[in-house]
C-alpha cells in the first residue's frame, strides 16, 4: 500500500498514528456524552438558548449555500490543474506501472477528492464544534448556580470537543492520503490543505462580520445611548450578538486552527520529500506524522489538569487552563525526545547530523506556542500593565483610550515578530550546522526545520481550540444568565452572575491567546509554504530543462530584482486592502443594526409596550456576512494568479514574502489592540457602580470603554483573524500554480494570447470583487 519500502517499525508507526486519529475522535464523542448529561437550567434559560441555537443554525445553512458553487468550480479546476504540467517524479515512481496520462488522471482525482475532504473536514470541525459550544453554554450558566468549578469544567470540556475534532480529523486526513499515495502524497495534500484553508477563510470572514456587526450595533445603542446593561433582554440586537459569538469565535476559529494544522503538515511533508531526495531517508517524512499523533495523546491527558476550586475566581481559571496547557506541552516534549531517540537514532541519520535535530526543532515550536501565549496574555490580560493603562486613560475620554490601545497593539506586533524571528534563527542553528551540508541543500534543511517548528507549535491544537471555544461559551453563558435572570437580586443569582462574569473575562484573554497562536502558526506555516514554493519552482525548472533563474539562485530570492520588488510591494498591500473591506462591511452592517435598534426603542421596547423583535438584527447580520463571503475570498485566490501570469514567477516569490511580513504585523496589531480594549472595558464594568463618582457601569469612563471596545471588535474578531487563512490561501494557491507559471513563462503565439486572456478575465473578477465589497448592504424591510 505504501510502496515506499517502509521498515516494520515505520509501518507500525503509521498505523498507530492512524489509530490515534480515531482515538481523538472517540474522545470527542465521549466528552459530548458527558456535556449532554448536564442540567440545562430553567425554562427561561432554555428559551434564550433555543433562540441562539436557531439563529446560529440558520446562519450556517445559508453560508453553506453561498459557498458551495465556488467549491464546485475549484474542485474541477484542481482536477484539471494536473493536466497542464508533467506529472511529478514521485507520482511517476509511485505509479510506475501506469502511463503518464494515467498518472495524471490518478493524481487529478486524488487532488480534487483531497480538496473536497479538506473542505468537508474544515466545515465539520466548524459546524459540529459550534453546535457543541451552543450545547455547552446553557449548561455552564446552569452550573454557575452550583459552583465555579463545575462551570469551568463544563466550559473547558465543551471546547475540548472541538479541539479533539480538529486533532482527529486533521490527523486522519493527512494519514489516509499518505497511506494511499505514499511519496506522491504531497500532490494531493496541497488540495487537502487548500480545501481546509478556503473553508476557514469563508467561516472567518462571514462569522467575523456577523458577530461584530451585531456586537457593535448592540453596544452603541444599548450601552452608550440607552444606558442599559450588556445582554439586556430588551435590546433587539442581543440575540444576534450571542449568535455571532458562536458563528464567529467557535465555528470560525475552529476551522482556522484546523487549516493551520493541515497546512503545517502539508509543508512539512513537501519539504521532507525534498530531504528524502537529498538523503534517501524516509525519516524526514514519517516523523512529522508521529509528532502529530503524540500531540493528540498529550492534549487528551492535559484536559484533566484543568480544574478549578469550588469557590474560585477568574485568576484561578486562567491558572488552571494554563496548567493543563503546560502539562500537555511537557508530556509532548518528553515523548518527542523518546520517539526521536528510538526512531531516528540510527547510522543512516547519524551522517545527517544525528537524531536530536528534528525533535529539537519540534520542541522549539512548542516553546514558541508558550511564548506567544504569555506575550499575548501580557498585552491583553486584565492583570498586566497595558490593559490597566488603557483603563486609566478612560479618565480623559474615548480619544485617549483609543490612542493608548493603538500603541499597545503596535508594540505587541514588534515583540511577536521578534519571537518568531528567534524561532527561525533557532532552526538555522539546529539544521544549518550539519557537517557537509551547504548551499541549496542547507537551505532545504533549514526550511524543513521551520516546518517542524510549525508542527510543534500546533502539537497542542486540542488545548488551543479548547481555550478559544472557552471564550464564546463563557460569553454566551453570561448572556443567557443576564437575559434569563433579569430582575433577580438574590445572593445565589448574584454569585452565579459574578462567576460567569469572571469566566467571561478569562475567555476574552484565552481567545486573544489562541488568536495569537493562530497568527504565529500562520506565519510559520507561510514561511514553510514559501520554502515549498521555492523547491517546487526549482524542480519545475529542472523537469522542463530550464536554467535556474537568476532571482532564485541557491533556492532564495533577491530583493534587488525589479520584478521581485514589485511583487513584494503588491503582496505587502493585500492584507491592508482585505482588512479595509472586512471592517467596512462591519461598519455598514452595524449602522443598519443601530438604526433598527433605535427604531424598536421608539416603539416602546424599553418601556415594555412591545416585545423586541430579535429576528431583524439576525437577518441584517446574516445578509451582510453572506454578501462579503465570495468577494473577499476571491482576493486571496485570484490575486496571486494574476501576479504570476503577468509578472512571472519571480514576482510571485516577492509577493509571498511581502504578504507574510505585512500580514503578520497587521494581524497581531489588530488582534491585541482589540483584545486590550475589550478587557479594559470589562475592568471598568467590574468597578462598584457609581456614575456620580465616574465609576463602573453607566459612568462616562464606561462609555469611553465601550467606544474603545466597539472600535476594537472588528479588529480582533473580523479583520485580524481572517488574515490568517487569507495568507495561507495565497501561499497554497501560489505553490499549486508555480509549476504552471514556470512552464508558460516563455510562451509565444497562441499560447501567449491564451495566458493574457486568462489574466484579463481574472482582473475582471478582481474588479468585481472590489466593487461588490464596497457596495452597501441591502436594507432590511
Amino acid at each position: 500500500m505504501f510502496a515506499m519500502g517502509l521498515t516494520q517499525l515505520e509501518t507500525i508507526a503509521i498505523w498507530a498514528v492512524f489509530a490515534v486519529a480515531w482515538l481523538g475522535l472517540g474522545y470527542a464523542v465521549f466528552l459530548r456524552s458527558q456535556i449532554l448529561r448536564e442540567d440545562k437550567g430553567t425554562p427561561k434559560m432554555q428559551e434564550v438558548w433555543n433562540a441562539i441555537k436557531d439563529g446560529a443554525d440558520a446562519y450556517l445553512r445559508r453560508q453553506l449555500r453561498s459557498i458551495l458553487p465556488l467549491i464546485a468550480i475549484l474542485t474541477i479546476a484542481l482536477f484539471l490543474s494536473v493536466y497542464i504540467v508533467p506529472p511529478s517524479p514521485e507520482a511517476l515512481e509511485r505509479f510506475s506501472s501506469s502511463t503518464p496520462d494515467q498518472v495524471r488522471l490518478i493524481i487529478g482525482i486524488a487532488r480534487a477528492l483531497a480538496f473536497v475532504m479538506g473542505a468537508g473536514f474544515s466545515l465539520a470541525v466548524g459546524q459540529i464544534g459550534m453546535r457543541m459550544a451552543v450545547e455547552g453554554n446553557v449548561r455552564v450558566a446552569a452550573a454557575s448556580k452550583k459552583s465555579f468549578a463545575d462551570s469551568l469544567r463544563i466550559a473547558y470540556r465543551a471546547g475540548t470537543i472541538t479541539g479533539m475534532l480538529t486533532d482527529g480529523l486533521g490527523l486522519l486526513g493527512g494519514t489516509v492520503i499518505f497511506i494511499i499515495l505514499g511519496i506522491a502524497a504531497p500532490d494531493a495534500l496541497l488540495g487537502f490543505g487548500f480545501g481546509g484553508t478556503l473553508l476557514a477563510l469563508f467561516m472567518r470572514v462571514g462569522g467575523g462580520i456577523f458577530t461584530k456587526a451585531a456586537d457593535v450595533g448592540a453596544d452603541l445603542v444599548g450601552k452608550v445611548e440607552a444606558g442599559i446593561p450588556e445582554d439586556d433582554p430588551r435590546n433587539p440586537a442581543v440575540v444576534a450578538d450571542l449568535v455571532g459569538d458562536n458563528v464567529g469565535d467557535c465555528a470560525g476559529m475552529a476551522a482556522d486552527i484546523f487549516e493551520s494544522y493541515e497546512v503545517t503538515i502539508v509543508s512539512g511533508l513537501i519539504l521532507g520529500l525534498a530531504l528524502w531526495h537529498i538523503t534517501g531517508r524516509l525519516e524526514w517524512i514519517i516523523f512529522p506524522l508521529m509528532v502529530r499523533g503524540i500531540g493528540v495523546l498529550s492534549s487528551i491527558i492535559g484536559t484533566y489538569f484543568v480544574r478549578g476550586a469550588k469557590e474560585g475566581r477568574g485568576n484561578d481559571a486562567m491558572k488552571s487552563i494554563f496548567s493543563g496547557f503546560l502539562t500537555s506541552a511537557l508530556i509532548s516534549v518528553i515523548l518527542f525526545a523518546g520517539a526521536g531517540f528510538l526512531y531516528l537514532n540510527n547510522p543512516g541519520m547519524d551522517q545527517w547530523g544525528g537524531w536530536w535535530r528534528t525533535p529539537a526543532a519540534v520542541a522549539v515550536g512548542v516553546l514558541l506556542a508558550i511564548l506567544i501565549d504569555r506575550l499575548t496574555e501580557y498585552f491583553t490580560g486584565t492583570h498586566a500593565a497595558p490593559v490597566n493603562n488603557i483603563k486609566k486613560s478612560a479618565d480623559t475620554g474615548p480619544a485617549t483610550l483609543i490612542l493608548n490601545g493603538v500603541s499597545v497593539g503596535f508594540e505587541s506586533s514588534v515583540w511577536a515578530v521578534i519571537v518568531i524571528a528567534l524561532t527561525i534563527v533557532a532552526s538555522i542553528f539546529i539544521f544549518g550546522t550539519i557537517p557537509g551540508v551547504t548551499g541549496a541543500n542547507q537551505v532545504n534543511f533549514i526550511l524543513y526545520g521551520v516546518a517542524m517548528t510549525g508542527i510543534g507549535m500546533l502539537t497542542l491544537t486540542g488545548n488551543n481550540v479548547a481555550m478559544d471555544s472557552f471564550g464564546p461559551i463563557s460569553d454566551n453563558a453570561n448572556g443567557i444568565g443576564e437575559m434569563a435572570w433579569s430582575g433577580l437580586t438574590d445572593k445565589k443569582t448574584k454569585d452565579a452572575q459574578q462567576i460567569m462574569a469572571d469566566l467571561d473575562a478569562v475567555g476574552n484573554t484565552t481567545k486573544a491567546i489562541t488568536k495569537g497562536v493562530a497568527i504565529g502558526s500562520a506565519v510559520i506555516a507561510a514561511v514553510s509554504l514559501f520554502g515549498s514554493f521555492l523547491v517546487d519552482v526549482s524542480r519545475a525548472q529542472e523537469t522542463l530543462n530550464l536554467p535556474e533563474a537568476d532571482w532564485i539562485k541557491n533556492v532564495g530570492i533577491r530583493a534587488d530584482h525589479p520584478q521581485v520588488f514589485v511583487g513584494m510591494l503588491i503582496g505587502a498591500a493585500l492584507p491592508w486592502l482585505f482588512s479595509s473591506f472586512a471592517i467596512q462591511a462591519v461598519a455598514r452592517a452595524a449602522s443598519l443594526i443601530v438604526m433598527e435598534v433605535r427604531r424598536q426603542f421608539k416603539l416602546g421596547v424599553l418601556k415594555g409596550k412591545v416585545k423586541p423583535d430579535y429576528r431583524q438584527a439576525v437577518g441584517i447580520s446574516t445578509t451582510a456576512a453572506q454578501k462579503e463571503l465570495v468577494s473577499l475570498a476571491l482576493l486571496g485566490i485570484v490575486t496571486p494568479i494574476v501576479v504570476g501570469l503577468l509578472l512571472q514567477v519571480e514576482a510571485l516569490g516577492g509577493f509571498l514574502a511581502g504578504i507574510i511580513l505585512s500580514g503578520q504585523l497587521l494581524a497581531v496589531f489588530l488582534n491585541n489592540a482589540g483584545g486590550a480594549w475589550d478587557n479594559a472595558k470589562k475592568l471598568i464594568e467590574d468597578e462598584p457602580r457609581n456614575p456620580a463618582k465616574n465609576l463602573g457601569k453607566g459612568s462616562e469612563r464606561h462609555k469611553a470603554g465601550v467606544v474603545g471596545d466597539t472600535v476594537g471588535d472588528p479588529f480582533k474578531d473580523t479583520a485580524g483573524p481572517a488574515l490568517n487563512p487569507m495568507i495561507k490561501v495565497v501561499n497554497l494557491v501560489s505553490v499549486i500554480i508555480a509549476p504552471i507559471i514556470v512552464q508558460y513563462a516563455g510562451a509565444t503565439g497562441t499560447t501567449l494570447y491564451i495566458v493574457w486572456g486568462v489574466a484579463i478575465v481574472l482582473i475582471g473578477v478582481l474588479a468585481w470583487a472590489v466593487v461588490r465589497s464596497k457596495a452597501p448592504a441591502p436594507e432590511m424591510k
